[in-house]
């Protein structure tokens, strides 16, 4: 069984930088792509990044790129997400998602497509 467990959450100012991170049990972690998700309250899940198992090939949600770094380390079975410049509208709850993920396939956008999630941890930024 694959388990998560964020941290680094935290109130902070607007333009203020904050590293979470994820620690991933219970698996081969090289063939687990990670995902981070976040939802704010009254709003849809959305998708933030995402790195893959075998290349480490990063995506991003549009409203993060340039400002968030996603990175993974294989000997700590950890990924990280690096957080620049954030903004009141980066408040949300934030998750990571693990999947095996299939040889030539990137990692899910889609927060369905991921069955291991970890408890969530909050970021708050205040303006």
């Amino acid at each position: 069984q694959v388990q998560l467990v964020e941290s680094g959450g935290g109130s902070v100012q607007s333009g203020d930088s904050l590293t979470l991170s994820c620690a991933v049990s219970g698996s081969t972690f090289g063939t687990l792509a990670v995902a981070w998700f976040r939802q704010a309250p009254r709003r849809q899940r959305e998708f933030v990044a995402a790195i893959s198992a075998y290349t480490q090939r990063t995506y991003y949600g549009d409203s993060v790129k340039g400002r968030f770094t996603i990175a993974r380390d294989n000997a700590k079975t950890s990924v990280y997400l690096q957080m620049n410049n954030l903004k009141p509208e980066d408040t949300a709850g934030y998750w990571c998602a693990a999947e095996y993920q299939a040889m030539g396939v990137p990692p899910s956008k889609n927060g369905l497509q991921y069955n291991y999630w970890g408890q969530g941890t909050q970021v708050t930024v205040s303006s």
